[in-house]
């Protein structure tokens, strides 16, 4: 339904039984799937893909070039999946050259004054709390909870089933099905509470303990750590994630909590 009083480019493609409010402004080169709707004063640019059954709510920006001074007006997109939910004056920026798009997933909430800036890559059912923001190329993987007020390093990766404190400074990597706070941001526990709730059963959370007590607890380096885990803890999903996080990291991951 077209509100009388929105902007919709006569190109861009909208399918039929989307919600217009007033005041919004729908670009050219952007699509939109059924049952999503869009609220007032929303504004949607050029090379915006948003899926179906999301709700943008009112002064919302996607689609946004860069702020990034080597942008060049390189063509690049937005791509936002299915139920996903932006609330009022989230930005969300469209790629550069680097990556050529900024992507969220499915089943996101994004919480009101969220930014995600260039390239970045957020996964499935990512929760980010108000004022919580992304840098340029920034990666959240699925089911991620990122707290009030949290900053973003450009470049960092935030692994699976990972929550962080409100008004963390994120300036490094920080691995899967933790928990991480204090400053500067640290290992502060498993996300054990996340993990039950997404039916993660005991023996699998003292597994992921039991990998994080090598990594953490132990006084053993990163490279020591790995070897030891490779070595004496079987293969599983869960170890190999963790395991393959930490080696492919290129910022290095948080540190352990060595309280004074």
């Amino acid at each position: 339904m077209k509100q009388p009083l929105a902007y919709v480019h006569p190109d861009a493609k909208i399918a039929d039984n989307v919600v217009i409010e007033p005041f919004v402004s729908i670009d050219h080169d952007v699509e939109i799937g059924e049952g999503t709707r869009i609220g007032s004063s929303v504004t949607i640019m050029p090379g915006t893909r948003i899926g179906k059954n999301c709700r943008i709510f009112p002064g919302a920006v996607i689609g946004a070039i860069p702020q990034d001074l080597k942008f060049r007006g390189e063509y690049s997109i937005v791509e936002i999946g299915d139920n996903t939910t932006i609330r009022e004056y989230v930005t969300i920026n469209r790629g550069t050259a680097a990556r050529g798009k900024t992507t969220v997933g499915s089943n996101c909430l994004l919480m009101a004054y969220v930014h995600i800036a260039h390239d970045c890559s957020v996964g499935n059912n990512v929760i980010m709390v108000n004022s919580s923001q992304l840098a340029g190329e920034v990666v959240v993987d699925d089911w991620a909870i990122l707290s009030g007020m949290v900053a973003v390093h450009q470049f960092c990766h935030i692994g699976s089933h990972v929550m962080i404190s409100g008004g963390s400074l994120v300036r490094k990597d920080v691995p899967p099905y933790i928990k991480a706070g204090r400053e500067p941001l640290s290992y502060v526990g498993i996300n054990s509470i996340g993990l039950r709730r997404r039916n993660y059963n005991n023996d699998k959370i003292r597994e992921i303990q039991d990998i994080y007590r090598y990594i953490y607890q132990k006084g053993l380096n990163t490279a020591q750590a790995v070897e030891i885990i490779e070595a004496e803890m079987p293969a599983t999903p869960e170890r190999d994630e963790i395991l393959l996080f930490v080696k492919d990291s290129k910022r290095g991951i948080i540190r352990g909590y060595f309280p004074d």
